[in-house]
């Protein structure tokens, strides 16, 4: 059998729309399951956009009764993040007040991880708080096999992801680190997983049982590894993706996806075995008046043992400023 058959079958199986999962029924179903809900957006100086992520999410899906607590997780913002959040209906919880006995990495990985034990609910939703003309549709589509299909463990967004270049908007020209390095490497290693249309997109939702039971890298890494993770632990019936539409957001330059790249392949090398990487700095070059100057950075990035494993010393929410 063609590799690629078992990720083309699923692909039509398990991918669904978010206008599949209308408010009402996920109420019915959430009601009847007893199940509850929260919202986490992992922020770091996204004042601009944060507000009416937290805002459209409070108003369309919390107050209706599907969504119970929204929680933003600051990783050290200097702008108004905190404030900004907290005044549009979220529980803003700094990084460092959670899981208080490990000091703090950087990185999105490790919000994530600490965010598990921010919260309370037993299916947690990830959005990323950079998202542009954002719909809580999204956050509808992903809980919607969670709530309807208890097999089903971890649900990824789906989504065009527009890049604009000045006055150009290059319809699916979005996702760079996707085509170039995620995809190739789950077709090459994973090809069962081939049918992710987004495998390093930030919205998705998951038991909470799978995501305190998996490591998470600390880095950009982190969706990569959850989604391979999952699979090798549960099978490709334990996953699901829902059509989101359109998904925009700020771009990183060039310089930032390599080191996001670097991460993501020192994740994939992780679960592939073999040897370690010689090195884990990334050199770079920047145009001087002088030449061509290198630019050496580290990308290594830890991962964090699973949630269930850890002990934790949670010490209290954060104020609405996030002191």
């Amino acid at each position: 059998m063609d590799e690629l058959d078992p990720a083309r079958e699923w692909l039509s199986r398990r991918t669904s729309h978010e206008s599949d999962w209308p408010l009402p029924s996920l109420l019915g179903l959430k009601a009847d399951s007893g199940t509850t809900v929260s919202v986490v957006l992992p922020a770091l100086n996204e004042q601009h956009t944060v507000g009416p992520i937290v805002a459209a999410i409070v108003a369309d899906l919390g107050r209706p009764g599907l969504v119970d607590e929204v929680v933003v997780v600051d990783s050290g913002s200097t702008d108004r993040t905190a404030a900004v959040a907290a005044a549009a209906g979220a529980r803003v919880v700094r990084r460092e007040d959670v899981l208080s006995c490990a000091p703090p990495l950087p990185g999105k990985g490790e919000v994530l991880w600490r965010s598990l034990a921010a919260t309370e609910g037993e299916l947690i939703c990830f959005v990323d708080a950079d998202l542009e003309q954002f719909s809580s549709a999204v956050v509808r589509g992903v809980l919607g096999p969670l709530l309807a299909d208890p097999g089903i463990l971890l649900v990824k967004a789906a989504y065009e992801r527009p890049l604009a270049d000045g006055t150009t908007v290059h319809p699916a020209g979005g996702g760079r680190v996707t085509e170039l390095v995620a995809r190739p490497l789950l077709n090459l290693y994973w090809p069962q997983l081939a049918g992710f249309v987004q495998p390093l997109g930030g919205e998705y939702a998951g038991r909470r049982a799978l995501l305190e039971s998996l490591p998470f890298p600390s880095g950009y890494g982190v969706e990569f590894a959850l989604l391979v993770d999952t699979y090798a632990a549960h099978g490709l019936d334990a996953l699901a993706q829902v059509d989101a539409g359109v998904r925009h957001h700020r771009h990183q330059d060039e310089q930032a996806l390599g080191r996001m790249a670097a991460e993501i392949l020192q994740v994939a090398q992780a679960r592939l075995g073999g040897p370690p990487p010689v090195s884990t700095r990334l050199t770079q070059f920047a145009r001087t008046p002088a030449g061509f100057a290198p630019v050496t950075r580290e990308t290594a990035a830890p991962e964090r043992p699973p949630l269930n494993s850890v002990a934790l010393a949670w010490t209290g929410h954060a104020d609405a400023d996030g002191h």
